[in-house]
């Protein structure tokens, strides 16, 4: 997509993100519906369906080409990242969102041929709209956004997944110890969007493809990496063990990891 059609892209998908935003807010004054997907740390509510179909809705008007994976099913079925591709997450961190009506955001990535193209990653409580790609730069809020210092993991406080630190897989405990601290918020895209901003040097946590896609195509673009906790690619389609981080925290993280 050339650079001109890319940025007015660019522009109405973040009028969608913060079109999304405002009827979340509408909402959650109003009775949930809550359900439980897998088990009950794992909830999935009215809100959740009604953002995704919006999200839905307005992509394929953007972008009549789009294949759209999205976490509640109202997209289609996916199979391979040939052509346009976005996944979209209507609410991530479903259970503060029900809970605490605080710490959740709205994902949603795009990918040409597989290549990290657009990303949004909306801290709505916050009001904070993360965006952009590598053709373009990142913003906060239509400011931009400079790339984080390349801190080591000593020298900053680190994202961890709560079962994995507490289970301590992936010598968890000692990537922490080896930090200057954990910060658990039950949130991929808040704790990405911390990584992007400098706040934190890394994130791990096991994550599936619409919690990582949007933080990928702009924690890349700022100089960031993001691999499976083994250090290999990770898979656009498939779940896993995902690490977001700064270059040299990365190299610190896969040295205890393995």
């Amino acid at each position: 997509m050339e650079r001109m059609a890319l940025q007015q892209l660019n522009q109405a998908m973040q009028d969608v993100m913060r079109a999304a935003r405002n009827r979340v807010l509408e909402k959650m004054g109003t009775q949930l519906t809550v359900a439980e997907k897998t088990s009950r740390r794992d909830l999935v509510t009215n809100v959740d369906r009604s953002n995704e179909d919006f999200l839905v809705h307005a992509i394929r008007k953007l972008d009549p080409a789009a294949r759209i994976l999205a976490e509640e099913g109202r997209g289609d079925q996916v199979t391979s990242m040939t052509g346009h591709v976005w996944i979209v997450d209507p609410i991530d961190g479903t259970m503060n969102f029900v809970h605490q009506r605080n710490h959740f955001a709205m994902m949603v990535g795009y990918y040409e041929d597989g290549t990290p193209t657009l990303g949004y990653i909306y801290d709505v409580m916050a009001d904070k709209l993360y965006a952009g790609g590598p053709a373009l730069g990142v913003t906060m809020n239509d400011q931009v956004l400079p790339a984080p210092a390349d801190l080591d993991l000593a020298d900053g406080l680190f994202g961890a997944s709560a079962p994995l630190l507490i289970h301590d897989r992936f010598n968890m405990q000692r990537v922490i110890a080896t930090s200057l601290g954990a910060r658990i918020l039950g949130s991929a895209g808040i704790q990405i969007s911390q990584v992007l901003a400098g706040e934190l040097v890394g994130y791990l946590s096991y994550l599936r493809p619409w919690d990582f896609a949007a933080g990928r195509v702009l924690a890349e673009t700022l100089g960031l990496v993001v691999t499976q906790v083994d250090g290999t690619p990770v898979n656009m389609l498939s779940s896993g063990a995902v690490l977001v981080a700064t270059k040299r925290a990365r190299h610190a993280v896969l040295a205890i990891v393995k």
